[in-house]
């Protein structure tokens, strides 16, 4: 499943230590092709899902005669197999974005799949379209090959792991393809509906509303099979419907925020006399003397005069308060080559 999002974030209050690899969760595997990777603890989870239902039905009945260890080993190589196909999926989104001049930010493997979180705006309806299709091309071409190895005569276990991975290639290919933003077939909808029209707001507000209107109709589905068929598989299609849902709606409040700041510069938004703080307090003195009076989101920390990086409040918050009167306000705040930096215009 694909949820792109194209939203900058600036860097959390970690201090002047090095790019942690786990970060709100998500563990650093480093960058394939010049895009970072990231997996989310919640991967495992489904990874855990994965094995286990190959192991104990799907591989038992599909392939029988096998032991147990056969089949255990066929599950795991799957599902290692299965995150590689989304990780690849993801890899085309994020790789012709680049080519259509777009920055990229990451691909995070999730509980839902992956995610390809880009930096800048779509340029043109061309160019989300050609973004979109990326991704479903490569699990076609994953469904196809894999199913060609399926039909190549192989030892059982390998036929078996071959096949599963070829239809659930295939069935995410369709599944993806489904006209309800935020999946690859909304983009592919919303890309159409700009071009046509040229409006992307207009064009965002009937693909969201599309998929709300899915989102609202698996949970139906999945809340109806869950109490009337006691299937497990009814809860999991309510929990995606949820997601689309809550996708749907930051998808459309993103496209209404920015339509709300279009035209503004930053001349027109900045803050021209900001509270500065000196970067050898404490952080106990900066509260004392700074926050408790003048309480802002961030405060540029100088030493002498120069700009040296951006102090967090939440990351002040964050502190135990037994260390406030031992860090230094430089030991919390954001490095200024970490900070985000922009002109007037």
């Amino acid at each position: 499943m694909d949820a792109a999002e194209r939203l900058s974030r600036i860097p959390g209050g970690d201090g002047a230590k090095p790019k942690e690899r786990v970060v709100n969760g998500n563990i650093s595997l480093g960058r394939i092709g010049g895009v970072e990777v990231r997996v989310n603890w919640s991967w495992l989870v489904i990874f855990a899902l994965i094995v286990w239902s190959l192991t104990d039905g799907v591989f038992p009945s599909q392939n029988p005669g096998l032991s147990d260890g056969t089949y255990l080993a066929m599950a795991v190589v799957a599902a290692v197999l299965f995150f590689a196909s989304l990780l690849l999926h993801e890899l085309g989104h994020a790789w012709q974005a680049r080519r259509e001049g777009m920055e990229i930010d990451g691909i995070t493997l999730w509980l839902f799949g992956g995610v390809s979180q880009f930096k800048t705006r779509f340029p043109s309806a061309g160019a989300e379209l050609r973004i979109a299709l990326a991704g479903p091309l490569v699990s076609l071409l994953l469904g196809v090959v894999f199913v060609l190895i399926a039909l190549a005569g192989l030892p059982s276990a390998v036929d078996g792991v071959a096949a599963w991975l070829g239809y659930i290639n295939l069935a995410l290919l369709v599944f993806n393809l489904i006209p309800a933003l935020p999946l690859d077939g909304g983009r592919v909808l919303r890309a159409a509906l700009w071009r046509i029209r040229g409006d992307l707001a207009w064009a965002t507000r009937v693909a969201t509303d599309i998929g709300r209107g899915f989102g609202y109709l698996f949970i139906g589905l999945g809340i109806a099979m869950f109490i009337f068929q006691g299937s497990f598989s009814g809860a999991w299609l309510a929990f995606i419907g949820w997601f689309l849902l809550q996708a749907a709606t930051a998808e459309a409040r993103y496209i209404a925020t920015a339509a709300a700041l279009d035209g503004l510069r930053v001349r027109d938004l900045m803050v021209r006399d900001p509270v500065t703080v000196d970067g050898d307090l404490t952080v106990g003195q900066f509260m004392d003397d700074v926050a408790r009076s003048r309480r802002f989101t961030t405060y540029p920390v100088l030493d002498r005069g120069r700009p040296i990086g951006l102090l967090a409040f939440s990351s002040v918050a964050a502190l135990p308060r037994s260390e406030w009167d031992s860090r230094r306000v430089r030991d919390a705040m954001i490095p200024l080559d970490r900070v985000p930096q922009l002109t007037e215009d």
